[in-house]
């Protein structure tokens, strides 16, 4: 019977990297969630400009104004509160019950997206589907 005297090779330690990829994937995603795109509160945008012809007046209009520091303005009328739900209610008083009336948003250049988006949705809520924005001409002229 022969010894065998050889040394045992040593076992090449094994790297096991699926856990480590796991690992990688989830901060991945949990980066992609979490970030915040500040680019886009650095453009500068201004009121659109539309050089078409003054559109008559027409009877069955609303017009929502929207200021600067989000307050709401409904035919001249100051609405109390912020919320889409004193907007709906205000927009469903001012239609009288019409479906058809064109709710014009005259919204300032410097107003919150935010806010526009509440006229939008409050105008969904009363059931009024016609909407336009006012825009101003290329030369300052007249809102329209």
């Amino acid at each position: 019977m022969a010894m065998n005297f050889r040394k045992p090779k040593p076992e090449e330690p094994e790297i096991n990297l699926i856990p480590f990829i796991d690992v990688l994937l989830v901060v991945l995603i949990f980066l992609m969630l979490s970030t915040t795109y500040s680019k886009f509160t650095e453009l500068q945008i201004t009121l659109p400009v539309a050089d078409a012809e003054r559109s008559r007046d027409r009877p069955r209009e609303i017009v929502v104004g929207v200021a600067a520091d989000g307050r709401y303005v409904i035919n001249r009328k100051p609405v109390e509160g912020r919320g889409v739900e004193q907007l709906a209610a205000e927009l469903t008083t001012a239609a009288g019950g019409a479906n058809d009336m064109v709710v014009i948003i005259s919204a300032d250049a410097a107003a919150a997206h935010q806010s526009v988006i509440n006229v939008l949705d409050a105008a969904r809520r009363a059931g009024l589907v016609k909407l336009t924005f006012a825009t101003q001409t290329s030369t300052g002229g007249e809102a329209r």
